[in-house]
């Protein structure tokens, strides 16, 4: 599922056939809604996302073809996490997620709190 034409987050979830990834999206989905506080949850590029009111997403999620990814929008917060994602499999402004029982879940709460610390630029 690279991209979905789900009318909302529930949809999209309901898009996903393979439980382990369905595990893993709702345990992001959690964190996306306990840490991005005032933050609203669409739909944007097929994927469910995170923006502050009126702004553009700064964090989104996919179940794509050989891995979920997450998409971190805001390059400071990229930037200020380098040494932690060293480690981590990183596309330009994603973190793929390939082996479901591995993911740091610590490591995606404290982006997630970094990204909603203070606005920043979105790419």
């Amino acid at each position: 599922m690279v991209s979905s034409s789900a009318a909302d987050v529930d949809a999209y979830m309901e898009e996903v056939a393979e439980p382990d990834r369905l595990t893993a999206l709702v345990r992001i989905r959690e964190l996306c809604r306990i840490e991005l506080t005032g933050y609203e949850e669409v739909m944007a590029y097929g994927m469910p996302a995170y923006r502050r009111p009126g702004a553009e997403p700064e964090i989104a999620f996919a179940n794509q073809k050989q891995y979920v990814a997450l998409y971190l929008m805001r390059p400071d917060v990229r930037e200020a996490f380098d040494a932690r994602l060293a480690g981590q499999d990183m596309g330009k402004g994603c973190l793929r997620l390939r082996r479901m029982e591995r993911i740091d879940f610590d490591l995606v709460r404290d982006l997630l709190r970094a990204t909603a610390a203070a606005p920043g630029p979105v790419c």
